[in-house]
């Protein structure tokens, strides 16, 4: 059964699995180019709706899967919804986390229809460096000199890619400023979430509470379909509007998220972060080639700047937990194993 393929994975099989993954994060914005009527709001309610129906389908295989598996349990006194779902609600955690990922989701999707895909994607990228310095400010998690200076590196980018737009947007009359700005601060709103998600999930582990996080986007995308419900209304989407919807729900996020989790068991954590760096390649090449976005000057040398300062960023957390790591016991023969 795939779903216990799945369980078995190698370090190979992981990455490989992780830039499947990124490849299909990654179509979010080309797929929203080839829209005909769906407006801004009707896009984030079918897209939340329909990445909500493929996690009740998804949810209950995948943990019954992970059970016969070994990976995990049924626990005494669990509910319907926890056994077969994941859903927790006696978590204020869990809920919390619902709420970031339904910002996230509401947020990415409406920037998009603001901004160019490219603006959205190098905002996103720097999401690791919000999460460092939010978890510094609520849970005191300390940050060394490398991260801090990723932070005044990449933020420096980010102000050079988007000043430099702002100063044309205000200056041309032709150009589309409102649009700059509120895609800038929708797209800004998904680190910001994403940052208080994954402090919030930590601050929950240290106090012995764990968060399946698929569970918590199957919050998310519920909270979402309803909150951007009214404001769909009336619907105008076409039928292919609609498939095109479908496809991001369940291939764009519904499946990669799920497979995101799966892959985190076999990489370690600057792995995943590097790898998924690769969304932000694949996604403005994919809205280069088939929605003719070609990237500006100011968005390709600022997004080089903060894709650049993560990429240092994570390698030199790389080396620095591999040279603090103990070397490896050796074996019965005195040799050590490579």
């Amino acid at each position: 059964m795939p779903f216990q393929l799945l369980s078995r994975l190698s370090h190979t099989q992981a990455v490989f699995l992780m830039v499947a993954v990124t490849l299909m994060w990654s179509i979010a914005g080309v797929v929203s180019r080839q829209l005909e009527a769906a407006a801004r709001f009707e896009v984030t309610f079918w897209r939340s709706a329909f990445t909500a129906l493929s996690l009740l389908v998804i949810l209950p295989l995948w943990r019954a899967a992970d059970r016969k598996a070994g990976l995990t349990s049924a626990q005494a006194g669990e509910g319907v919804l926890e056994h077969h779902w994941g859903l927790l609600p006696r978590s204020k955690a869990f809920w919390i986390s619902g709420a970031c990922w339904s910002a996230m989701f509401t947020a990415f999707m409406l920037a998009l229809t603001f901004t160019s895909v490219a603006n959205v994607l190098v905002i996103m990228a720097a999401g690791p460096l919000f999460t460092a310095l939010v978890a510094r400010v609520f849970i005191g998690q300390r940050l060394p000199l490398r991260t801090w200076a990723a932070i005044v590196v990449a933020g420096a980018g980010i102000v050079y890619m988007y000043g430099s737009q702002m100063w044309t947007a205000f200056t041309d009359p032709a150009a589309n400023a409102s649009g700059l700005v509120l895609g800038s601060l929708a797209s800004l709103c998904v680190p910001l979430a994403g940052a208080v998600n994954w402090t919030v999930v930590q601050r929950s582990q240290q106090h012995g509470e764990s968060i399946d996080l698929v569970p918590s986007v199957l919050v998310g995308a519920l909270i979402s379909a309803f909150a951007t419900l009214p404001m769909a209304m009336p619907f105008a989407a076409t039928a292919g509007d609609i498939a095109w919807l479908a496809l991001l729900g369940l291939v764009q996020l519904a499946i990669p998220c799920a497979l995101a989790v799966v892959c985190a068991r076999s990489l370690k954590a600057p792995e995943v972060s590097l790898l998924a760096l690769l969304e932000v390649i694949f996604g403005i090449v994919w809205a280069w080639l088939w929605a003719n976005e070609t990237p500006g000057r100011e968005v390709i040398l600022g997004g080089s700047v903060v894709i650049g300062a993560l990429l240092t960023n994570e390698v030199l957390a790389w080396r620095s937990r591999a040279a603090a790591a103990p070397p490896p016991a050796p074996d019965e023969s005195g040799a050590t194993p490579h």
